[in-house]
Order: C-alpha cells, then sequence, then structure tokens
C-alpha cells in the first residue's frame, strides 16, 4: 500500500496522517477524493440534450479514449506487486435477472455495461467503458479514474461526464445517465498515481430524449409549459390577418401587418426609376463597365476613409485596406451607381407558437433498470475473471480488430507479480492476457461472473494496455488492484443521494 510520496524538491510529503512518522498511514477520510460535476438538475438537463441533440449527433461523433500513445504499450514488469490491507471482503450485486436452467455456451453480456462519453480539456468529445455497481440509491457508475479525471489539465473533472447503459450507435434504450459527484483516491485526483487509476460517480435519474409529438398551443400555454418548445413567425393572407384581428376585438397580440421596401435594378429609362450607390469589392468594382449603360452615364466612385489601427484589424467588410506611405490605416470603398426602383410590399404575419410533448421523461433510477454489479476488494489474485469492454483503438503496428460499437469479452486467471509501468507510477496492479485495445479502459473486472445471473463482483477496472511478447500487438490488460482503501472510496460514494432530472 503506497502512501508516502517523495517530490522532486526532496521533501517527503504524505497524503495523510503521519503521527507515526514517516511509516504511518493515511486515515480513511483522507483517501477520499470527491468532485462535484454537473451542480444542478437544468445542468444536467443540458448536458443530456447535448449528447442526444440531432439524433444523437454527438454520441456518434465520439472517438475511444486515447491516453495511452504507443510508446505506452511497453513490456509489463515482473516485480513488486499488490499488498492486502485488510480482511477480503464483498458487496453483492443487485437486479438478478431470471436464471435460467440451458446450458448457455456463448457469454451473455451484462445488462450494466455501457459507455462514458465526456468532453476533454482539448474538447474532443470521448468515450471509455464502464458498469453499474451496487450503491445504496442505485445510482452508481465504475469506471477507471482517467475516463472521469482529465490528467492533462491537474485531474479537473472531465466535462459533460454522462453514463450510457446499452449503448449502440447513437440509441440510448435505458437513458442517459448524468454525472454528479466524482469519488476516486487522493493519490489519483492530486498525484496521478495509476495504482489508484479507478473512480465511483453517482448519476442523477436517467433522462430519455428525443420523440414526442409537436403540438400547436395558444401563447398562454406556451409561456406555462416548461419543455421543449418554439415560437416561430410565418406569413399568412390578407384575409387570415383581417379574421385574427377580429378574433381579437380589433387588437393584433398575435399577428400583424408589415411593409417592406422591394428594390428591383432597373434602367434608367423605367418609371420611377432612382439612383442609388451599390458598394462593391474592388475586383468587382474594375470588372463593372464605364461609360454610357442603357444610355445613360454609369460612373462609378470610390471614398477612402482613415480608422484607427483596430478599425483596421477587426474590418471585414467589401472594402480594401492598406497602411499608406505615411503610416495612416485606410480603408478604401468601391462604389458602382444602379438605376433601381423601390416598391413598398405590405406582408401579413402572425406567431405560431409549439410546445413538444413527450421530448423529455425520467428514465427512473441506474440500478432500477440495469441492475448494479457486487464489489469485492482484497482478493487474492490467480482467480477468473470476465473483463467486458468496447475497444476500438488499432494495435501498435496499425492493425485494427475492433470497431468499439459492441462489447467484447475476455476471460482467464488474474496474474500475481505483472505489475506495468514506472511511467505512470504502476507498482501494484495485476494483469489479465486480453488483446482489447483502447475504448475498454474503464470496463469492469468481474469476479465470480454468473452467466445466468449477468452479475458478478466488480474487482478491477481496465487501466492499461500492454504488448508482453513484444510484437506490437496489446496482449495483456492490467487493473489497480482492489485493497481496503478503495473498498473507502466505493463505500464513500454508494451512499451518496443523488436525485432526479425532471
Amino acid at each position: 500500500m503506497k502512501r508516502i510520496l517523495i517530490p522532486a524538491g526532496g521533501a517527503i510529503l504524505a497524503t495523510g496522517l503521519l503521527a507515526a512518522g514517516l511509516a504511518g498511514t493515511a486515515s480513511a477520510a483522507s483517501d477520499i477524493a470527491t468532485d462535484p460535476m454537473a451542480k444542478s438538475a437544468a445542468d444536467a438537463k443540458a448536458i443530456a440534450e447535448f449528447w442526444a441533440d440531432t439524433n444523437g449527433a454527438a454520441l456518434k461523433a465520439a472517438t475511444e479514449s486515447n491516453v495511452w500513445d504507443k510508446s505506452d504499450v511497453t513490456k509489463l514488469q515482473s516485480k513488486g506487486g499488490y499488498s492486502a490491507d485488510t480482511k477480503p471482503g464483498s458487496t453483492a450485486p443487485i437486479g438478478e435477472e431470471k436464471k435460467t436452467s440451458a446450458k448457455v455456451q456463448n457469454v451473455n453480456l451484462p445488462k450494466t455495461i455501457g459507455k462514458v462519453f465526456f468532453v476533454n480539456s482539448k474538447g474532443e468529445k470521448k468515450w471509455c467503458s464502464a458498469t453499474s455497481i451496487q450503491s445504496k440509491y442505485h445510482n452508481l457508475v465504475a469506471t477507471a479514474g482517467h475516463c472521469v479525471y482529465d490528467t492533462a489539465t491537474n485531474s479537473d473533472t472531465m466535462s459533460k461526464w454522462v453514463f450510457v447503459p446499452g449503448y449502440y450507435q447513437g440509441r440510448t434504450p435505458w437513458g442517459i445517465y448524468v454525472g454528479k459527484q466524482a469519488f476516486t483516491h487522493y493519490d489519483f485526483d492530486v498525484y496521478e498515481d495509476y495504482d489508484r487509476d479507478y473512480a465511483f460517480v453517482t448519476v442523477y435519474n436517467g433522462i430519455q430524449l428525443g420523440g414526442g409529438s409537436a403540438k400547436q398551443v395558444s401563447k398562454a400555454e406556451w409561456d406555462k409549459f416548461q419543455g421543449i418548445k418554439d415560437a416561430k413567425d410565418v406569413a399568412i393572407t390578407e384575409a387570415e390577418y383581417q379574421k385574427c384581428k377580429d378574433l381579437n376585438g380589433g387588437e393584433t397580440p398575435d399577428c400583424w401587418a408589415k411593409t417592406d421596401t422591394k428594390i428591383d435594378n432597373v434602367g434608367p429609362d423605367y418609371p420611377g426609376a432612382v439612383k442609388a450607390l451599390t458598394e462593391v469589392s474592388k475586383e468587382q468594382y474594375d470588372k463593372a463597365p464605364t461609360g454610357k449603360v442603357n444610355g445613360s452615364q454609369a460612373p462609378k466612385a470610390t471614398v477612402t476613409e482613415n480608422v484607427t489601427e483596430s478599425q483596421y484589424k477587426a474590418y471585414t467588410g467589401p472594402g480594401y485596406r492598406k497602411i499608406d506611405d505615411k503610416g495612416n490605416f485606410t480603408i478604401t470603398h468601391y462604389f458602382i451607381k444602379n438605376w433601381v426602383k423601390k416598391t413598398d410590399v405590405k406582408g401579413y404575419f402572425k406567431t405560431v407558437f409549439t410546445i413538444v410533448e413527450g421530448a423529455a421523461k425520467d428514465a427512473g433510477r441506474l440500478g432500477d433498470n440495469v441492475g448494479g454489479q457486487g464489489f469485492a476488494w482484497n482478493q487474492p489474485t490467480g482467480k477468473y475473471v470476465r473483463v467486458f469492454g468496447y475497444p476500438a483503438a488499432p494495435h501498435p503496428d496499425g492493425h485494427k480488430n475492433y470497431t468499439g460499437i459492441t462489447p467484447k469479452w475476455c476471460y482467464g486467471k488474474t496474474t500475481k507479480k505483472l505489475v506495468g509501468s514506472a511511467a505512470k507510477k504502476i507498482e501494484e496492479h495485476v494483469a489479465l492476457k486480453c488483446a482489447m485495445t483502447e475504448g475498454a479502459d474503464g470496463g469492469p473486472w468481474l469476479l465470480k461472473y454468473s452467466n445466468s445471473k449477468r452479475l458478478g463482483y466488480v474487482n478491477g477496472v481496465t487501466s492499461t494496455f500492454n504488448d508482453q511478447d513484444g510484437n506490437s500487438r496489446v496482449d495483456y490488460i492490467s487493473s489497480p488492484y482492489f485493497d481496503g482503501e478503495t473498498n473507502t472510496v466505493y463505500k464513500a460514494a454508494a451512499n451518496v443521494w443523488s436525485g432526479k432530472i425532471l
């Protein structure tokens, strides 16, 4: 269990209580780092709408997490290893599915898994894998720490973070669950110590967006409605305008008449024609004819004005910018004289008020909809686990096995000694032989997974991707070892209520 870190300056920092000197360990409370995400239901609704808008366009545009590069995918070290700090323990899963007596050869995917979507500090839309996990209020998601905390910005939480269980090509079958509060280990939040690369996020009740039907209503009904609504000005006939006036006793709160001036280019002999100057670009000015056009002189004119430096830099019109020999900032405007006819055109309009009913509804609590995996800590290694995730990235050699569209799985015994890389401060990871690539990070490692119940115990989350045999292909993945401190963070998150968006 690592708790003492030596920074570059040489002073010893202990994240917790060091009453017993350098050998001391932190208190349970100091293991926990917690940060707010969507701070209000209104903020959460706006985040859900960001991802769901235009038939899930933002969800479809997101790409897999890419915190790793080719130089990170290296051979695992064979030293160190985990250290259990308390007795083994577990918390049972929730939402058991109906058992089946049939012998199933294929793996039944858990309903609890899905993707977390977020916007990182570069403004990129990204996703990782994650799972619903058992909690008091059925509102908790488990994933990797680097899928919640942006390591590029000193561990700020990711923006617009949501979890979508069962996600498939823009579809959100169980709703969108917006993150409310993030929990991780202090060492990851502050020091980006990948031995603590895990996070638990409480989420608001899910929200289902899309669908619904538009309905035209009165302005009073429109003003009262709190959902999606629109007000649009549309053209009507003079007869409809008169009817509108009659219905309102001569008043026109919802309809009106408007006079616009229509301008047409004509010749100089056209009845009612008047001269008008039109500003054009220098190129258009140079191409315009000279001499007489339609029997009349067609002069061109230029006007040069002195402007300030800021006006000069901000100008985006058709005029020509120039700094003269004296250093003055100038803009030359070019005009062509036209013959035009102006006609007053009267139009009639009204405002149409529309609401969309059924476009947004509360989807309920996450755990009530998809269940929640159990949680286990301080378990011995060398046990079988089943890992789920949405791999998408190519291998270091460029070979692309996965699309990220559908979840994949790996199965096997965890290792005892292979622990990871010093670059990420990793000394206590456990590993599993598996070829999944990025996009699978954050996916759960499930101990004692029941294929009939589709439930097990989260005993790790995918953190790193490694090339053990040196052929530029990922062949091992690793996870932080879940110990008593992990359980402390989990329990803190599992007892926090989040509430509804709608």
